[in-house]
């Protein structure tokens, strides 16, 4: 079984990040990392390699940079790691990433399974996997917190308002894994040994065949009209008192001064 995992390295989410006068991230002055999702894709993708000795391929789009994020995938025990990288697809929209990637992985041929965190910290769309399995044809499943392969389809478990939701499909398909799948193992110094002699292949866009006029800003139907700063609305006030009584009345009072009304649970 031949399974392909989406990788996007993202700025730090417990760092500052620049916004650039286009409304595009300064990802290149920014402390990069996995996407944390993408650890649970990375994670599903080891265990059926595991149980089926399956080949599994990391498969990123990003700056050159991004190859940091491929070698902890390579640490972790992904067999192979693509990169596409070209100065071209900076500022690309969901719809356009979709396109470089779906690009890239018909070069790769026949595959069985596509894994893809539910959505990246650094835009919270969730529509990168959904239109990739578009742009390829594929059935489709999200917010999945469980699957199973049983010869060749998938019984999956996934999350809906409400409850849960069970499906049977039909591979190739693409899932998209939510934080709730599993626990993401962490690398070992043997992994990191492995990983540095392992190749990251880099494609650009002529590698994989991918029109121009169809990445980038250019290529991204989504536009950035205006980027706004807003300054923070909290307040800070101090509740005095002589004991803890008189505190907590002095704090009830404030909030209804504030028009902030307090009801006692009902049991």
């Amino acid at each position: 079984m031949k399974v392909i995992v989406l990788v996007k390295q993202v700025p730090d989410p417990r760092e500052y990040v620049r916004i650039r006068e286009d409304g595009t991230l300064d990802r290149e002055k920014a402390r990069a990392v996995i996407n944390d999702c993408d650890k649970n894709a990375l994670e599903a993708a080891l265990q059926l390699k595991e149980k089926f000795n399956s080949k599994v391929i990391a498969v990123s789009m990003g700056p050159p940079k991004a190859e940091d994020a491929l070698r902890e995938a390579l640490a972790m025990g992904v067999d192979e790691a693509i990169l596409i990288s070209d100065r071209r697809v900076r500022g690309s929209d969901t719809l356009a990433t979709s396109y470089v990637l779906y690009k890239a992985i018909e070069k790769l041929g026949p595959y069985d399974l596509i894994l893809c965190g539910l959505e990246s910290s650094d835009g919270g769309t969730a529509q990168v996997g959904p239109e990739l399995a578009e742009f390829l044809g594929i059935p489709q499943a999200t917010f999945v917190e469980d699957f199973e392969v049983k010869g060749n389809y998938v019984i999956v478990k996934r999350r809906i308002e409400g409850g849960f939701e069970k499906l049977k499909i039909t591979m190739p398909v693409l899932l998209t894994i939510s934080k709730n799948a599993n626990k993401p193992r962490p690398t070992t110094f043997s992994g990191i040994l492995k990983a540095v002699k392992k190749p990251v292949v880099t494609w650009s866009l002529e590698d994989i065949g991918a029109e121009v006029d169809k990445v980038g800003l250019a290529g991204s139907p989504t536009k950035i009209m205006k980027v706004e700063k807003i300054g923070s609305q909290r307040k800070r006030i101090l509740i005095e008192g002589n004991d803890v009584e008189e505190i907590v009345n002095n704090l009830l009072r404030s909030l209804q001064e504030h028009g902030i009304i307090l009801e006692a649970a009902k049991q």
